[in-house]
């Protein structure tokens, strides 16, 4: 089986590649967004011999993104940079208590109209990809200027369904101002109340205005890309390809797991994992992080805390104080309480700092992923075989969670609270299902075969290696999707 081409290096045969289109990148707020827009590009670049630019919102709401950016632009010259600045947004007066990143969605949103124009015709683009918050403003503007927008959707091909679909089922209860229960997505599943993103339980919520706006605008992209696999979510990818989600739907592009990127350099100061995680037994460290958008409640930081320390098992802990990280202040004391760094000394490392989690996943020594199931966390782990203990916190991670154990490679205890929900889960309970999930060789195997799974959709002949290469083939020949005929003969492929 052959390998894509490394991540720092071009493809031979991009060497005098006729017609090279010029694709532009265009991503929202939040390294869930920014991350998989950044390996697109490269995988594009490199892999897929395009000239390729990403848009860069400024200023980042993160000194994640903004760290995360100046390394991509290092490390990777021939991606070009075309900078964005957003016009100023009240948010404490207009959205007071809102999510940091639903306001800079909204920046991004009322910004688009007014600035993505001049940047694409400046650019000379051949096509544009518009992230999923800002499809229903991107798409206007490209074809204003008879530019193909294409719409990357970040996350699962599941909860793709479910956002497709659920303005159709809006319109058929009752409109925004309803209930939302149990939504049935055709041919994928059924999405239960208590798993519906919290935020579209309102329907005056910044998020849910935006989330209902791009669901219906998908239907006018000239395609969909999705960071996910068949072999991973076959029922949601054949649905997404068969029609059967929304009759309408434009082609849809399953090119995941999207390859990380070698960035390692920008991360040299980082903290002292790797040299740790180096010194454990092979498939012995439960490896715990939450992702990089929300941080647990003080409560429940102090009991996952009480379980590491009595529990025996070695532990790589990366925590989150707060929201933006720029906002960050707290000690790790502050957090863990005192004394819980030196009691834990040589057996568990606790770190604030950034890691490269894709690295952590594929060292040897790490054998389970205690995981708020954010889309990249899910796919990382299935790439490197890890199992995942799914504790999903909000918006659609408890889909995710309910792919990762109908995937088979991890297990989800739904009982469990997220966000919003008053329980706190205590630190027996944690080890019980920790203990469990450790020992568990059936999850093991699974996970190991998904690895496995991943590599021969991303390796030449691949499913997703040639969803990737049609996807460029119609950017190269400035083919539009919806209503030609091979749109619709590439969309029934599946």
């Amino acid at each position: 089986m052959s390998s894509p081409p490394p991540p720092n290096s071009t493809s031979d045969d991009c060497q005098g590649t006729a017609a090279t289109p010029h694709i532009v990148l265009f991503p929202s707020a939040g390294m869930g967004h920014l991350v998989p827009f950044t390996r697109l590009a490269v995988a594009l670049s490199a892999g897929h011999c395009c000239d390729v630019s990403l848009v860069t919102a400024l200023p980042t709401v993160s000194s994640a993104e903004s760290c995360h950016i100046a390394a991509l632009f290092a490390a990777f010259p021939a991606v070009r940079r075309l900078d964005l600045r957003l016009a100023p947004l009240d948010a404490s007066s207009e959205f007071p208590g809102a999510d940091p990143f639903y306001v800079r969605y909204e920046a991004l949103r009322r910004s688009t109209p007014l600035l993505l124009g001049p940047l694409l015709a400046g650019a000379s683009a051949s096509a544009l990809v518009a992230d999923i918050a800002l499809a229903s403003v991107a798409i206007p503007v490209a074809r204003e200027l008879r530019v193909p927008c294409y719409v990357f959707f970040t996350a699962s091909a599941t909860m793709l369904s479910f956002k497709a679909y659920f303005p159709t089922y809006l319109d058929a209860n009752g409109g925004a101002g309803h209930s939302v229960g149990d939504v049935d997505v055709p041919g994928v599943c059924r999405v239960p109340r208590s798993s519906i993103p919290q935020a579209l339980h309102d329907p005056d919520d910044i998020f849910t205005r935006q989330f209902v706006a791009n669901g219906r605008a998908l239907v006018a992209a000239d395609g969909l890309l999705v960071n996910a696999f068949e072999a991973m979510e076959p029922e949601a990818v054949a649905a997404l390809l068969g029609g059967s989600v929304v009759a309408s739907l434009p082609p849809v592009f399953a090119v995941g797991p999207l390859m990380p990127l070698n960035l390692r350099e920008a991360a040299e100061e980082q903290g002292n994992y790797r040299a740790w995680l180096d010194a454990q037994p092979p498939r012995s460290v439960v490896y715990v992080s939450f992702g990089s958008r929300k941080a647990l409640a003080r409560d429940q930081i102090r009991e996952l805390a009480a379980w590491l320390e009595a529990c025996g098992h070695r532990f790589l802990w990366v925590v989150k104080g707060a929201v933006v990280d720029r906002d960050d202040a707290c000690e790790l004391s502050d957090l863990l309480g005192e004394g819980f760094q030196r009691r834990v000394e040589g057996r568990g490392l606790v770190t604030k700092s950034w890691v490269e989690q894709d690295e952590v996943l594929r060292h040897p020594a790490v054998g389970l992923f205690v995981s708020h199931c954010g889309w990249n966390s899910v796919t990382e782990a299935a790439a490197n075989g890890v199992p995942v203990l799914a504790w999903p916190r909000f918006a659609d991670q408890r889909v995710n969670a309910r792919v990762v154990a109908r995937a088979g490679f991890g297990v989800w205890v739904e009982r469990w609270s997220w966000e919003g929900e008053e329980a706190v889960v205590g630190a027996e309970e944690i080890a019980e299902q920790v203990v469990a999930a450790m020992g568990d060789q059936a999850v093991a195997e699974k996970a190991a075969s998904v690895r496995d799974e991943a590599a021969r959709a991303v390796a030449d002949g691949g499913t997703s290696q040639q969803s990737l290469a049609e996807f460029v083939r119609r950017c190269r020949g400035g083919l539009a999707g919806p209503g030609t005929d091979l749109g619709r003969t590439w969309t029934a492929r599946g």
